[in-house]
């Protein structure tokens, strides 16, 4: 389904593609009408898609079809061994972790995992981890430091899993030690954010040397819907609080929240996924490159210099 302000967009392509069906089957050239409408379609697309608002960035991180954790490391990386378990409690399918190779390079990975389908959503939590998924985590983390490879984190979550059953094993807790060891990391540590990055959910995997994110997801201590219930009562005020937060990949890079946006074909991620790909795989290779001739030590300082210089202010 197309989201409100892209039904404009879908609505003309649908008509270019009713006339190109009438004139392939009639033989009547249409050419001349059809260039206009091809005219005006790349028009209404660059007005929509250029001026988007900070909710519609939101909508569009969203957006059905967007690559997934699993997409991005089966589509940029090879030899993928996943890991399962925290050793402690069980497994949690909202995130993901394992072995891999990047362009030759052993690295250890782990992200927030969505469902490509509703049945699959249910079975991931909609990526909204219990705490034994941020154990998992931190056991990649170990792995990480153990064989002294680059860890790569994929942030994409609403948030943690706010339920009774997550409290009852600590979700707080588990979430404050995962954000110190990977603070304390002593490897390249690079966080992306691919589509949501809400709260402490995004945070715990997000202490990086350098976190990146695509252009149309977005970072925040709170959802919009979330913060437009606490202060204007009523989650039907997203749009609003969106603007407020400042969430947007723009807001972020100009706060020095992020250190890179990753560009995204025109329309979003989900438009082009391999285009999407090859960006990421772009970005990651500068970052990973930047990073290559820093000792363990000059690492954990870089990061620690980089959390603890966070923040604007205005006197």
């Amino acid at each position: 389904m197309p989201l409100e302000f892209e039904k404009p967009i879908e609505e003309l392509e649908a008509k270019i593609a009713e006339l190109e069906g009438f004139a392939t089957s009639s033989g009547v050239d249409l050419s001349g009408e059809l260039q206009v409408l091809r005219e005006r379609l790349a028009q209404l697309k660059s007005e929509t898609f250029d001026n988007l608002s900070r909710w519609e960035r939101v909508q569009l991180a969203r957006a059905p079809g967007r690559p997934t954790t699993l997409d991005v490391i089966g589509g940029i990386m090879t030899e993928f061994v996943e890991l399962y378990g925290d050793r402690t409690y069980g497994e949690d399918p909202a995130v993901v972790g394992g072995l891999a190779r990047f362009e030759g390079t052993s690295v250890v990975v782990v992200g927030h995992q969505k469902g490509r389908d509703t049945k699959e959503n249910i079975r991931r939590n909609f990526a909204m981890p219990h705490p034994e998924g941020y154990r998992k985590a931190m056991r990649m983390m170990d792995l990480a430091d153990r064989f002294g490879r680059p860890f790569i984190a994929f942030i994409d979550t609403p948030g943690a899993y706010p339920g009774v059953s997550a409290e009852e094993r600590g979700q707080a807790w588990v979430i404050a030690q995962s954000i110190q060891r990977m603070a304390r990391l002593r490897v390249p540590a690079i966080a992306i954010i691919l589509g949501e990055g809400g709260s402490g959910g995004a945070l715990a995997i997000g202490v990086g040397n350098r976190v990146l994110i695509l252009e149309n997801a977005w970072y925040s201590v709170i959802s919009p819907e979330s913060c437009a219930a606490i202060l204007w009562r009523d989650a039907k005020e997203a749009a609003k609080a969106a603007e407020a937060l400042k969430l947007s990949a723009p807001d972020l890079l100009n706060l020095g929240i992020v250190d890179r946006i990753i560009p995204e074909p025109s329309g979003g991620a989900h438009r082009d996924p391999a285009a999407t790909l090859a960006n990421i795989k772009q970005a990651l290779q500068a970052t990973l490159a930047e990073l290559a001739g820093l000792s363990p030590e000059q690492l954990f300082e870089d990061r620690y210099r980089r959390f603890r210089g966070l923040g604007r202010y205005q006197a």
